[in-house]
């Protein structure tokens, strides 16, 4: 396969997504239908495009790359993943029943309609969706850089450019009905690469003798050692229940019933597919041992393939890339166009302008993600910094919110700060990164206890939660505040 047929290829199987992603999403008509699609997508889009998601840039280029480094702690990527969507199942789903669009929307309403936390969560996921995003052109970039031979910071440019063609055209509906078709390219690309790159080697006992033997324990775990591994499996976890690309999908399902299938499904499906990456990461380790960057471990497999199955490999591993990112670029806009914008100017856009307003956001919100892709090569070690730093606080936020009615904003502000002290102190401290493998499970911790302490000791929230969620609806659909009736008008028919 030369490099100039798989531009020719990719280039005709991206205008047909395009296409797809046009037609089904024409009649849009408000922010709604573009960034949630009406709230109305059924189990079969909503379990297509949370595979679509979760089978994403970490999961081929990431953990593909860590399983030539590490072996079987590739697996580590879906193990944590798979974890992480079951319990978004288990303990999230109900959350649809009250019609949030973002995921600050849901953490206010935890902490009593708190501003303050819903314009600091709206920052911060906006950081978050921002760098998930980044890592999305990272990954393709990496792709299009060994499929074509140029530049990789040209490739990163090329990638970002297509994402607002991709996304901005269709929205959200585009983005369900393209990751849906996506994920079935990719298990069939993924599947058709283990098999093939193990034969192509000799058989699994070829493997077997040329990987570190430490590598080939469960996990990996005499190589990591066992608190690194967990605390890579956990990063995963910890992101997917933080991560508001997930929320997307709860926000526009049909229902509780159907995010609720769709999730359950999607975390078995991952938890098999765990397997994938770990292998072709051995096999291509097998093949060279000496690459420079393990990020090119899943290209470098793909020239054991007939040009053919080489080249529905790369698009079914560009799929994986595309589907992950776009998920990312809808939230953010969603985050931009409901919560920022309404921080700034104090009320929604005209729902005549969310569109195109959306599309305008989109195009800002790929540029600040292409500055953070520009700055790395590492997917594995940009992710679970980013998530550490970011996501640590919100997944506590979001788990003490959801169960203990007695949370309030200011436990809410001392997770969040919590957790990104903690990150950023071990970060600058080799030998405790080295302990820990990354700083999840101690800004975890240090979120939990800092926020439940400061929870007790402050007071509670004035406002109940069926208020906040009142008050939270009516921002959202520009309603002015209802004026309460003094009872003495009321009894005499007010001012007639």
């Amino acid at each position: 396969m030369n490099n100039m047929s798989f531009l020719i290829w990719f280039a005709i199987y991206a205008c047909a997504m395009i296409t797809l992603g046009w037609y089904v999403s024409r009649h849009q008509k408000n922010g709604d239908d573009f960034l949630l699609g009406g709230r109305s997508m059924p189990l079969i889009l909503t379990l297509g495009s949370t595979v679509g998601t979760m089978v994403g840039t970490g999961s081929s280029v990431g953990a593909v790359g860590f399983g030539y480094t590490n072996g079987w702690a590739g697996m580590l990527y879906g193990l944590g993943g798979a974890i992480g969507i079951l319990l978004v199942a288990w303990l999230f789903a109900p959350v649809r029943k009250m019609r949030f669009m973002t995921m600050s929307e849901e953490i206010s309403y935890y902490t009593g309609g708190s501003k303050i936390i819903k314009n600091v969560v709206a920052i911060l996921i906006f950081i978050a969706s921002i760098g998930w995003l980044g890592a999305h052109i990272l990954g393709g970039g990496l792709y299009l850089a060994w499929a074509s031979g140029i530049d990789i910071n040209t490739a990163k440019i090329i990638i970002a450019a297509a994402f607002i063609v991709y996304v901005g055209i269709g929205g959200y509906s585009a983005v369900v009905w393209i990751d849906t078709v996506q994920s079935l390219i990719l298990f069939i690309g993924f599947i058709l690469m283990a098999v093939l790159a193990v034969h192509h080697v000799g058989g699994w006992s070829h493997i077997q003798q040329a990987v570190d033997p430490a590598a080939q324990s469960l996990f990996a775990v005499d190589k990591l050692g066992i608190l690194p591994a967990f605390s890579l499996a956990m990063v995963i976890g910890v992101g997917v229940l933080a991560t508001p690309s997930y929320r997307q999908r709860i926000y526009s399902a049909k229902s509780v019933a159907t995010v609720r299938k769709s999730f359950v499904i999607t975390g078995l499906l991952y938890l098999g597919f765990s397997f994938l990456p770990a292998i072709i990461g051995m096999a291509a380790y097998t093949m060279n041992p000496g690459l420079d960057n393990s990020g090119f471990a899943f290209l470098f497999a793909t020239q054991v393939l007939p040009p053919m199955l080489a080249m529905l490999v790369l698009i079914a591993g560009m799929s994986a890339n595309m589907s992950s990112g776009s998920s990312d670029a809808i939230a953010a806009v969603s985050i931009v166009l409901r919560d920022l914008y309404t921080l700034i100017t104090g009320h929604m856009p005209a729902p005549e302008k969310a569109i195109r307003m959306s599309r305008i956001f989109l195009v800002l919100v790929i540029g600040l993600a292409l500055l953070f892709a520009l700055t790395s090569n590492d997917i594995i070690s940009y992710i679970t910094k980013m998530i550490s730093m970011i996501m640590s606080g919100m997944f506590i936020c979001s788990i003490l919110g959801r169960f203990w009615t007695r949370f309030n904003w200011q436990g809410a502000l001392a997770a969040l700060l919590g957790g990104a002290g903690t990150s950023m102190i071990l970060l600058a401290n080799e030998s405790w990164m080295s302990f820990w493998g990354n700083p999840c499970v101690p800004s975890v911790l240090a979120s939990l206890v800092l926020s439940v302490v400061v929870t007790l000791v402050t007071p509670a929230s004035k406002m109940s939660r069926e208020e906040a969620l009142e008050m939270i609806t009516r921002e959202r659909e520009n309603q002015p505040e209802a004026v309460p009736v003094p009872l003495g008008k009321r009894a005499t028919g007010g001012a007639r």
